[in-house]
């Protein structure tokens, strides 16, 4: 299989770029560059940011493509809407922080999410009231 992973070159990204090698999947890298940039060394890589640069991902075809890396919605969507007919798969990697009560034990997905007064925000910022939680189910 032929994926293609937006990020992946901190925290879960590398997980899954390993699990993906060693399935014996063919991977290729989006990213800035600007983390970890020497991993992987025998896998594509393609330079790009997702405001606006996502250039290097036109006129290409992939099987699946992993999401890791996905905060503002409007990137998110604009990410989805230029790989809609290049993927058979977009799976988006969110957070438990999206939710209201992430701390509740049985959490289900249908549980109330987190919402921003003003979704135009773009601005990430952690916290118990940050924007993270809500700009992540905003992606979704």
């Amino acid at each position: 299989m032929k994926i293609l992973i937006l990020g992946g070159t901190i925290f879960l990204g590398r997980h899954l770029i390993d699990a993906a090698i060693a399935c014996g999947h063919e991977v290729t890298l989006f990213n800035r560059g600007q983390h970890n940039a020497d991993l992987y060394p025998d896998l594509e890589k393609l330079r790009g940011d997702r405001d606006g640069g996502l250039d290097a991902l036109k006129g290409r075809t992939w099987d699946a493509v992993i999401d890791t890396c996905g905060y503002v919605p409007r990137l998110v969507r604009d990410a989805a809407l230029l790989l809609a007919d290049a993927v058979d798969h977009y799976t988006f990697i969110s957070t438990i922080s999206v939710y209201n009560d992430f701390g509740e034990r049985g959490l289900r997905e249908d549980a109330a999410v987190r919402k921003l007064k003003d979704e135009t925000i773009e601005e990430v910022t952690a916290g118990i009231r940050g924007t993270y939680g809500p700009l992540k189910a905003l992606c979704e």
